[in-house]
């Protein structure tokens, strides 16, 4: 139990550190499929 405890920790610690280029990176993967749904529109 311990030790998932700690990945845990260590994961929440890497999110906490990259938060900013998680969220570009959803971004840019959000616009892609937005833009690609539009195309298929038009």
């Amino acid at each position: 139990m311990q030790m998932i405890a700690q990945g845990y920790h260590g994961l929440s610690l890497l999110v906490n550190l990259n938060w900013d280029r998680l969220f570009y990176l959803a971004t840019i993967f959000g616009a892609l499929m937005l833009g690609g749904f539009i195309g298929s529109l038009l």
